[in-house]
C-alpha cells in the first residue's frame, strides 16, 4: 500500500520538518504556482492581443469579457489546478494543458467562445513559462525575501544599537585583539547585509514573448504589418516585467543568475554572521534565554545549544548548494533550445525555501539573544596586554627609539595586568599629558569610536 503524503512521509524537510516555515512560498513556487502563473499570462495575452488594434481578427473585449476572465484568474485554486493536471495526464504536455483548460473555461462565455484560436496565439512554450517563472520571483522577492531580509535587518540594527557601548574584546586569529563593541560587530552585518539587499531589490526581472526562436515568425506570418516588438514590449512591461532585448526560443536567464547571485551574498553574510554569533554564545559574550519544555541535550540537561544559528547555517548552505547551482546552469543553453533548464527551474523553490527556513531560524535565535555583560567584562579586564598598541603608538609618535620593540618584549606571549601595564607607562619618557591618558585608559575604554558607528549606521 503506497504510502500517504504526509508532513511525516515527504521526502524533503522543506514539505515535512519545516513546512510551517515556508507556507509563504507555496502558493508563489509550487507546481500550483507556476500552473496559476501560466494561466496568468494565457489570459493577459489575449487580453493583450484584444487590445491591439494591428490583430483585426480579435474586438476589444467587453466589460463583462474582461470580468470573466479576471474572474477566471481570481477563482483558480488547487481543485481548479488539478483539473488542468487531468488534462497534462491526456496530452503529456504541461503547458498545453493550460491552453486547453482555458479554452474549456471560455465556452461558457458567448463572447469570448470564438476567439479560442486566439488564446497561446505565437506562442512557444517558454514564452508562457519565462513569464510565469519571471512573475515568481519576482513575488517572492516581493513577498518573501526582501521582508525577511528587512525583518532581519531590523532585529540587527535594534540589537546593534542598543549593544552599541557594550565594549566587547576582539579576537584577530582567535587571539586576544583591541578592544571593539559588542554592537559594533553586528553594526557591520547590519551594514553588509543592507548593502545586498538594495542590490538585490533592484536586480530586473526580464521576460520574452517573441515566438519559437526569438523573431516573432509565426506572428509576422499572420500579421505582417504588426509592430510586434513593441506589441511584446508593452505586453511584458504591462506584467510589472522588463524586455528581455534578444533572445532564443529561451530567454537567456542570465538576470536569474543575477538573482540568485545577489541571493547568495546575502545568505553568505548570514552564514558568516551565524558563525560569529555561535562563537559569541561559546565564549558567553552571549546568553541565551531559556524557552520552557525546551531539552539541550539527551543526556546533559545543562546545555543551552546554539541550535537556531546552527539550522540557519546549515539551510543557507543549502539553499547557497541549489540556487548556485541554478545561476551557472541556467544561462547556458545548447543553440537555440536545449531541455536541461526545465528540470531545473522547477527546483527554484527548493533553494528559496531553505534559505527562508534559515532566515526563521535566525530571527528566532537573535530574539534569544542576551548580552552577557559580566563575561564581556572579565574577558577585557583578564587581557591588558590589548593596550599594547595604544602605548606604542603614541611613543612612536614622541620619538622613543624601538616603540614596537619594547611592547613586544613586555607584551607577547606574556600575562601582563592593569599593574604592569602601568608601572611600564609611568617610566617611560613621554609628556605628561599623553602619560596621563594612557593611565586612564582601560580594555573596557580603548574602544576607538566603536560605539558611535551603530547610531551612524541608519
Amino acid at each position: 500500500m503506497a504510502m500517504k503524503l504526509t508532513a511525516l512521509s515527504a521526502i524533503s524537510p522543506i514539505d515535512g520538518r519545516y513546512a510551517d516555515k515556508t507556507w509563504d512560498l507555496r502558493e508563489i513556487c509550487s507546481e500550483f504556482g507556476l500552473i496559476h502563473y501560466r494561466l496568468v499570462v494565457e489570459v493577459r495575452w489575449l487580453q493583450a492581443l484584444a487590445a491591439e488594434p494591428e490583430v483585426t481578427d480579435v474586438p476589444p473585449l467587453s466589460a463583462d469579457a474582461t470580468a470573466y476572465l479576471e474572474q477566471l484568474i481570481a477563482d483558480f485554486d488547487v481543485n481548479e489546478g488539478q483539473r488542468v493536471k487531468a488534462i497534462e495526464d491526456e496530452t503529456n504536455h504541461d503547458v498545453k494543458a493550460v491552453e486547453y483548460y482555458l479554452r474549456q473555461k471560455i465556452r461558457n462565455s458567448e463572447e469570448l467562445a470564438p476567439y479560442s484560436e486566439f488564446i497561446h496565439f505565437g506562442c512557444t512554450s517558454e514564452d508562457i513559462n519565462n513569464l510565469a517563472y519571471a512573475q515568481m520571483l519576482r513575488d517572492a522577492r516581493t513577498d518573501n525575501i526582501l521582508p525577511s531580509i528587512d525583518r532581519l535587518l531590523a532585529e540587527l540594527g535594534t540589537l546593534a544599537r542598543d549593544q552599541a557601548a557594550t565594549p566587547m574584546l576582539s579576537r584577530t586569529h582567535g587571539q586576544a585583539a583591541s578592544p571593539t563593541t559588542l554592537g559594533k560587530e553586528m553594526g557591520v552585518f547590519v551594514q553588509r547585509l543592507r548593502r545586498q539587499r538594495e542590490q538585490l531589490s533592484d536586480i530586473a526581472i526580464l521576460g520574452k514573448m517573441n515566438g519559437a526562436v526569438g523573431n516573432f515568425n509565426a506572428h509576422y506570418a499572420a500579421y505582417p504589418d504588426a509592430d510586434w516588438a513593441a506589441i511584446a514590449e508593452r505586453f511584458i512591461d504591462s506584467l510589472g516585467l522588463t524586455i528581455s532585448p534578444a533572445t532564443t526560443q529561451i530567454e537567456p536567464h542570465d538576470y536569474i543568475a543575477e538573482f540568485f547571485h545577489a541571493i547568495m551574498r546575502i545568505n553568505t553574510i548570514l552564514i558568516d554572521f551565524a558563525r560569529d554569533v555561535w562563537g559569541y554564545i561559546s565564549l558567553g559574550y552571549f546568553k541565551q534565554r531559556t524557552v520552557e519544555g525546551e531539552v539541550g541535550s539527551s543526556t546533559m540537561p545543562h546545555k543551552v545549544n546554539p541550535i537556531d544559528f546552527e539550522n540557519a547555517e546549515g539551510n543557507l548552505g543549502l539553499a547557497n548548494a541549489i540556487i548556485g547551482h541554478l545561476a551557472g546552469k541556467l544561462p547556458i543553453s545548447r543553440w537555440q533550445r536545449d531541455l536541461t533548464d526545465s528540470t531545473v527551474l522547477r527546483n527554484l523553490g527548493v533553494g528559496l525555501a531553505h534559505g527562508s527556513i534559515g532566515y526563521s531560524s535566525l530571527m528566532r535565535g537573535i530574539g534569544k539573544l542576551e548580552a552577557n555583560e559580566q563575561r564581556l567584562d572579565a574577558d577585557l579586564e583578564d587581557n591588558w596586554i590589548v593596550l599594547a598598541e595604544a602605548v606604542q603608538t603614541v611613543m612612536r609618535v614622541r620619538g622613543v627609539s624601538g616603540a614596537y620593540e619594547k611592547l613586544k618584549a613586555l607584551t607577547r606571549g606574556k600575562d601582563v595586568d592593569a599593574e604592569a601595564m602601568r608601572d611600564f607607562i609611568r617610566a617611560l619618557e613621554l609628556p605628561e599629558a599623553d602619560r596621563q591618558r594612557l593611565l586612564g585608559m582601560t580594555p573596557q575604554n580603548y574602544i576607538g569610536n566603536a560605539a558611535q558607528q551603530p547610531g551612524n549606521m541608519g
